[in-house]
């Protein structure tokens, strides 16, 4: 095929393949040189070295011998040609000093002859050399040279255009292979805002494919609310603007997600043609940032101290403190700041709760504590302090957190709470738990003196207080204490343990007689006249003293004996002394070890409730059951309630007691109707000092709510002994006990104050004749007019009748004759458990 000059630069501009224009090129010059084997060597400029383009008219060792030469002065007639930059003409080889070295390499390829010339740019940039070899010695002709040097100038063009497309396509290249692989959204947008593609990671980014977006304007992505901000960004873009915003999109399944834009010009040999759309999907970074927005407002906001120091620091400063914490300390941000928080402390932060926050530092670990801070005018206050760690990526502790409460009014609760718990409400003195917890704290320390016990009753204050009032006593009962405690200051312990009896605990006095010096004092102290309104009272006293032994097997054996030596003191006249030696009275151990057992039968849950039945003479039907609490013992078994209510009523255990009764009660029998569908009514025995207790109706009230028991299925047992409180104060609670539909019954009816007159006007339901009037009917004649003549009175008054202890058949029947309106006693049932209650049909 002929081949023309012409023809190898349509070739190179039409972008043939470098190994086709130098084969192209190589025909040539072998048409104008027949005899001619055309060389081109590549010019590797990093390494100055030069290399054979692979050719079939030389040897393959001859190839590969020609890779990697070195340019040079005597490198053959190619180096010298790249290292001159000028056309070498060897006619002979074998006589060319240029070729020593390649003399053998020669003669095996068969060449004489080498012409060689530079291949470079119009810039001189060398990009290899062009050679004809030959079999036989020979030199150029003009024209040959000529050839030489345009087969020179073809190749340069070659390489140059060569290289130039490589640099495009490898662009080219480059460009795919941001856009395919990158890990953001990139789409193209022509200049009227319709998007011609979208990379892959846009697709699974928006959901939406290649052939969706493709015609489609950006704004049928963009949420309405940021179309605006679209809009200006892309004119901006358009404008040469690089431009960088954040926007809400639609993703193809319809949710709402966030993108961060970046828009790009796209500039085509200097014409702006389009804008880049580079978008990342920052849903969750927004949300963390809303989430930290949010976090920090609630910080801000929070009524709670909040600061945060550097753990990276020796000294730990303060970084940041909210709004609250200086509120509570009272200073001002850039007063806090760079300081540590020991600032706070003062004189009397415990030590105890400084430690506690130094080791929780030192050991990196959450510590919370209450101390007493200091505000920057001086005032202290409470400080409940949660002091956390923060650990970053690594596990390092770079900060503390402090959560900081002002607990300064609840400390000052707590205390009124704690003083109004141990202490008596009316003259301040210790009440009796706080003053048995004394003897329990001293009964575990030495001493070197005695310790004494010293128990005071006012001779005759119930007759005095019924006489004058509550009003009155209450007066005396203060400057009662206030004598008492100008006597013995700051060397007794001095308490009010029930209405008008006190007792004093003398840590260490040097023997008894200076013990009895004190009592003695006292009772002359307390016989001056006291003037309470108009009146001038005159009092005295029975004071029992005993002495704490140091090995006492419990703390309140002491109490005890003390106790009962002043019941001997009372025995003897009154208005004197009587001392008590703990190992003389075998039965106060005993009262003492019952008191003790009747305290861990409070706590341990002993107690528990049989129920008896009341039955209507007429007719023998079961209205209504009473409850009658019984003492699981663990070692006595079952005890009487005979053995303990005397002494739980002595000691005030007796509300405890009675208030756990008439909750279990009310639950026993509202759970018994619900399971039965019944409407049987309970009674509850309350003591007068329950009854008494100040909210007691509200108590009543509450258990009925918990309990869900109707109010008239309840009934209230009190005895004649409350008339003692005061007729009025009894009928008040009384009638606001029946306004909620609560019956009242008079217990043991008979037996005790018996007041007709207060009967009349008393607001009760029903009354209870005690057994001592039942068990000797009907033989007993007197009996039987005594209770006849109730049975009549209670009617006339409209007031139910119960007869007690009701045991044989003839009572039943007298009593029903009588028409008795109840009856209870063994001859019915006997108490039980309820769930064991068998109920006479």
């Amino acid at each position: 095929m002929n081949m023309s000059s012409e023809r190898v630069l349509q070739l190179i501009g039409e972008h043939a393949d470098l190994d086709v224009l130098l084969e192209a090129i190589t025909d040539w010059v072998e048409q104008q040189i027949p005899a001619a084997l055309i060389s081109i060597m590549h010019f590797d400029a990093a390494h100055q070295t030069l290399s054979m383009h692979p050719s079939s008219q030389f040897s393959t060792h001859y190839n590969e011998t020609l890779q990697d030469l070195v340019i040079g002065p005597k490198v053959g007639s190619c180096g010298v040609a790249a290292f001159s930059r000028e056309l070498v003409i060897t006619e002979n080889i074998f006589n060319d000093p240029n070729w020593d070295g390649y003399y053998d390499l020669a003669r095996e390829e068969n060449i004489a002859a080498c012409w060689s010339i530079p291949v470079v740019t119009v810039d001189n940039e060398l990009y290899g050399t062009f050679a004809t070899y030959y079999r036989e010695p020979r030199s150029p002709s003009k024209v040959e040279i000529s050839v030489l040097r345009r087969a020179a100038s073809m190749v340069a063009l070659a390489l140059a255009h060569y290289q130039e497309r490589r640099l495009r396509i490898g662009t080219d290249q480059r460009y795919e292979s941001l856009f395919h692989h990158h890990p953001d959204a990139v789409f193209e947008m022509d200049l009227d805002g319709y998007l011609t593609t979208i990379n892959p990671a846009g697709s699974a980014i928006t959901g939406f494919s290649v052939e969706q977006v493709q015609g489609q304007h950006y704004n049928a992505f963009v949420t309405e609310a940021f179309r605006e901000l679209a809009d200006r960004s892309f004119a901006l873009a358009k404008e040469g603007k690089p431009q960088h915003y954040e926007i809400t999109v639609y993703h193809a399944s319809g949710k709402v997600y966030w993108l961060e834009i970046t828009n790009l010009p796209i500039y085509v040999e200097g014409e702006l043609v389009g804008v880049f759309g580079i978008g990342q999907d920052i849903t969750e970074k927004h949300e963390l940032v809303e989430r930290l927005r949010l976090l920090n407002r609630g910080i801000e906001s929070s009524p709670h101290g909040v600061v945060m120091s550097d753990a990276r620091k020796t000294n730990m400063p303060i970084v940041y403190a909210n709004p609250a914490f200086l509120k509570i300390t009272g200073y001002a941000a850039d007063e806090i700041i760079g300081q540590n928080c020991r600032m706070l402390q003062g004189a009397d932060t415990t030590p105890e709760a400084v430690h506690a926050l130094r080791e929780g530092i030192r050991r990196q670990r959450e510590v919370e504590v209450t101390l007493l801070n200091y505000r920057k005018d001086g005032t202290p206050f409470w400080n409940h302090l949660i002091i956390s760690p923060v650990f970053d990526h690594n596990g390092l502790c770079t900060h503390y957190i402090g959560i900081q409460q002002d607990v300064t009014q609840q400390r000052q609760q707590e205390a009124q709470l704690a003083a109004q718990r141990n202490h008596d409400h009316l003259t301040g003195l210790y009440n009796r738990q706080a003053f048995e917890e004394e003897l329990w704290r001293y009964n575990r320390v030495p001493t070197t003196g005695l310790a004494v016990v010293m128990y005071i009753d006012l001779d005759d204050f119930s007759s005095l207080n019924q006489s004058l009032g509550h009003e009155v006593g209450d007066q005396l009962l203060i400057e009662v204490s206030h004598r008492m405690k100008t006597i013995f200051g700051e060397q007794g312990i001095v308490a009010r343990v029930a209405a008008d009896e006190f007792a004093v605990l003398m840590p260490n006095v040097d023997n008894k007689a200076e013990a009895v010096d004190v009592a003695e004092t006292l009772l002359n102290v307390l016989a001056q006249p006291i003037a309470v309104s108009e009146h001038r009272l005159h009092v005295s006293a029975s004071i029992g003293l005993c002495e704490r032994k140091p090995k006492a097997t419990s703390a309140l054996d002491a109490l005890q004996h003390a106790i009962s030596a002043m019941n001997e003191a009372k025995r003897q006249g009154r208005n004197t002394w009587c001392w008590s030696d703990e190992s003389d009275d075998s039965l106060t151990t005993e009262y003492a070890n019952l008191r003790r057992e009747i305290m861990e039968a409070i706590e341990q849950e002993q107690f528990t409730l049989f129920y008896q039945p009341l039955l209507q003479s007429k007719d023998n039907k079961v209205v209504e059951v009473e409850a009658l609490i019984r003492w699981r013992h663990p070692e006595r078994g079952i005890v009487p309630p005979g053995l303990f209510i005397a002494l739980a009523e002595k000691t005030g255990q007796i509300v405890t007691i009675g208030s756990w009764v008439l909750r279990q009660a009310c639950f026993d029998i509202a759970t018994w109707n619900q399971q039965h569908q019944q409407s049987l009514r309970v009674a509850v025995n309350i003591s007068p000092l329950q009854f008494r207790r100040t909210g007691f109706v509200d108590e009543v009230k509450s258990v009925l709510k918990a309990s869900q028991l109707p109010p008239q299925l309840l009934e209230l047992e009190v005895t004649e002994s409350v008339l003692l409180l005061g007729a009025d104060r009894t009928i008040a609670i009384m009638d606001e006990l029946r306004s909620l539909g609560i019956q009242v019954a008079i217990d043991d009816f008979g037996t005790g104050y018996s007041s007709l007159s207060y009967l009349r006007s008393l607001p009760v339901n029903k009354i209870k004749l005690d057994r001592s009037f039942i068990q000797n009917l009907p033989d007993n004649q007197g009996d039987v007019a005594i209770v006849q003549g109730l049975i009549t009175m209670a009617h006339l008054l409209h007031l139910q009748i119960v007869a007690e202890g009701v045991e044989t058949a003839e009572q039943v029947e007298f009593l029903g004759a009588q028409h008795c309106d109840l009856l209870q006693g063994f001859y019915f049932a006997k108490p039980a458990p309820l769930h064991e209650l068998v109920l006479p049909t």
